[in-house]
């Protein structure tokens, strides 16, 4: 079948986004000349029935009170600019994805292929450079690009067979000089010390030299978003300097000193670092028998507390013990690179790990840091995204996801500040809860079955873990388009649905997320040994390699442990929502993660070795103490009031108290999400 185009406008009294869209050209751009602005929606469509298609054009691919449609081409002035943007080969595209779905629900024996674009159509005098603001500004090159107006001839794409994994011939050999030149050459998350960490097992144990994909596993199991290799460093020689607060900080260090001599008095493997700080305070509670609360387990990802709660069935009313959890996620750098897909992942992310402990999530916040949006796109960074584009893609990324899955975000809230503009904040936070008896915590025991569950792997996703525990400089939002996942609500959603069902929930032995780390992480976490076959992983589009495979993240799917007894009856389970589930891995007895790909071991690992974690790290510490006109509270107030006060001029400095952006409504960005349960 030969490839049809539709173009779906929407008509003036709703076509919002072109209306904002010129605004900002006028106003953010200062480009005056626009005389008029209009955003079409491209879909390309092979392989539909001419039945189905005249079907899917007024029900699926348009709204007929809301849109005017056009097959196609559509109607423009002469002298119009006109340019279409779609998302980067391999990025996933949630309204073609929806489309295909659709289709089928009108008949089930469709296969569609679709694709979309967005065109954009601007009337008016533009020169060459206008043009291409306008372009820079519509168009984020770590997820889209600029695509041509002329019809393809299929949307079928040929994918190359991916060349077998790389062996790094030599790798246990190699001089200090050789073994640095190789570790600058791989853009590694992990330190050279890590990287000679690998040459000594390699050369002593394994006495062969590795693939390319077991140093990309390596680099991920080790990074800092999976291990908190930075919160781990061992913490030498802590010394404070002068300043105002340097006796109450002394007194606080001296304390938690205290309290780890007595938890540790009898473990000498113990160190000092950021994590044991952070934890120490839970450690000395619950030594005094004051966290008998919380749930404790290896599996769960996300704090636990057993709570309990007064239900009734319609029996009356009975006390039973419920989860409650609680999980907060970071999402600062994806979100700099690509604010909508940084965000929706951010809430995805903090979803994703009391779901894979079986627990319903159903409320959420939302704290966010920028920098001034409202300061001219002129003025952006070098390397940088303009804060305008930030703030309001991320905002649509976040409530896009939850709006979809269904979470009520209570609290929204952003804050302004210069130092933002270095690197955004986005934070997101969750509640969800489970009946305790619903919830099995057992091991995987050799034989057991590990079930990949959900959402197809892509190369969007790959590296996030790592990408994430780099540092970053202006050519990152070039390099890192991968790292960014593209988040699917739809199956997650389908994935709560799945693990609230008691029935279902009580199969499950053990689950994992496949939020950082991909296959390698999300089963290699389950279980010391474990055989994984590469082969069986479903997969967006073919062309994959066995490195992609293993590392690839995502936020819509889970790795699930079930008895061999118990495979047939969660697949028949999952069928039921929809959800694509496949068996991939089996436990093994012996302690080494072994993933397998066209037939051939491209990782084999000792577990031993693993969780070492990397080479140790160390450093020295010297806290700079700040004195007291540095008080964060003195230098945070706004300069304007803080002047004004000292003149006593009450009314100016409740004029520049409100002009802050700090004070201003945040009612618009409030609404944007659902905020009922």
């Amino acid at each position: 079948m030969s490839v049809k185009r539709v173009f779906v406008e929407k008509k003036p009294e709703y076509a919002i986004k072109a209306g904002e869209l010129r605004e900002e050209i006028s106003s953010y751009l200062s480009i005056d000349t626009v005389t008029g602005v209009r955003v079409l929606i491209r879909y390309d469509i092979e392989n539909l029935s001419e039945e189905t298609y005249k079907q899917a054009l007024v029900t699926i691919f348009s709204e007929p009170p809301v849109d005017y449609v056009y097959e196609e081409d559509f109607p423009k002035e002469e002298g119009d600019t006109v340019f279409s943007v779609e998302y980067l080969p391999g990025q996933f595209d949630q309204r073609a994805d929806s489309a295909e779905q659709c289709v089928k629900l009108l008949k089930e024996t469709e296969e569609p292929v679709i694709k979309t674009a967005t065109t954009y159509v601007l009337s008016g005098r533009l020169t060459e450079e206008q043009a291409a603001a306008i372009k820079a500004f519509c168009i984020n090159p770590v997820d889209s690009r600029e695509t041509g107006m002329e019809k393809p001839k299929t949307l079928v794409t040929e994918f190359a067979e991916p060349a077998d994994v790389r062996i790094l011939d030599g790798f246990t050999t190699l001089d200090a000089d050789g073994l640095k030149q190789l570790y600058d050459s791989l853009g590694l998350a992990m330190t050279l010390q890590d990287f000679k960490h690998i040459q000594k097992y390699f050369a002593g144990e394994e006495k062969r030299d590795p693939s390319m994909t077991e140093i990309r596993v390596l680099d991920t199991y080790w990074s800092d978003h999976c291990r908190h290799t930075t919160f781990s460093t061992e913490l030498k020689n802590v010394a404070f300097g002068d300043g105002f607060y340097r006796e109450p900080m002394e007194k606080t260090y001296q304390s938690y000193l205290d309290a780890r001599a007595e938890i540790f008095k009898d473990r000498p493997d113990k160190f000092v670092c950021l994590m044991d700080l952070a934890l120490m305070a839970m450690r000395k509670l619950k030594k005094e028998g004051k966290l008998e609360d919380m749930e404790q387990s290896d599996e769960i990802n996300a704090c636990s507390v057993i709570v309990p709660v007064e239900m009734d069935y319609g029996d009356g009313p009975v006390t039973e013990e419920w989860l409650v959890f609680f999980k907060n996620e970071t999402h600062n750098h994806p979100t700099e690179i690509e604010p909508f897909g940084g965000a929706a992942t951010c809430l995805g992310g903090a979803i994703r790990d009391p779901l894979s402990g079986r627990g319903y999530v159903y409320q959420a916040m939302r704290v966010t840091g920028a920098a001034d949006p409202t300061v001219p796109v002129a003025d952006t960074l070098k390397g940088k995204l303009s804060q305008k584009k930030l703030v309001r893609g991320a905002a649509s990324g976040y409530s896009s996801y939850g709006n979809q899955i269904g979470l009520a975000t209570g609290y929204v809230k952003e804050i302004y500040h210069p130092d933002y503009v270095a690197k955004r904040m986005e934070i997101g936070a969750v509640m969800g809860a489970a009946p305790r008896r619903n919830v099995i915590r057992e091991n995987s025991d050799p034989d057991d079955i590990i079930i990949l569950l959900g959402g197809r792997t892509g190369r969007d996703g790959c590296g996030g873990a790592t990408g994430s525990s780099k540092v970053h400089t202006e050519k990152s939002i070039e390099t890192c388009g991968a790292e960014v996942q593209k988040g699917n609500a739809p199956t997650e959603r389908k994935i709560q649905r799945l693990f609230r069902r008691e029935e279902v929930s009580r199969l499950i032995k053990k689950c994992n997320d496949f939020g950082a780390g991909g296959v390698s992480v999300a089963i290699g976490e389950l279980a010391d040994g474990l055989t994984v076959d590469l082969d069986k992983v479903p997969k967006k589009y073919a062309g994959l390699d066995g490195t992609e495979l293993a590392i690839s993240e995502s936020q819509e799917r889970m790795a699930v442990v079930v008895s061999p007894k118990d495979v047939d009856t969660f697949l028949g389970y999952a069928a039921e929502e929809n959800l694509e589930a496949v068996p991939v891995a089996v436990v093994t007895k012996e302690p080494r993660l072994v993933l397998n790909w066209r037939g051939k071991s491209i990782v084999n690992l000792s577990r031993a070795f693993l969780d070492t974690n990397g080479a140790h790290q160390e450093t020295d510490v010297f806290v700079d103490v700040p004195s007291k006109e540095d008080n964060y509270f003195e230098q945070y107030a706004v300069p304007a009031v803080k002047e004004a006060v000292k003149a006593g001029d009450l009314k100016k400095a409740w004029k520049a108290l409100l002009s802050d952006l700090n004070v201003c409504s945040q009612k618009g960005l409030v609404e944007m999400f659902d905020s009922s349960i």
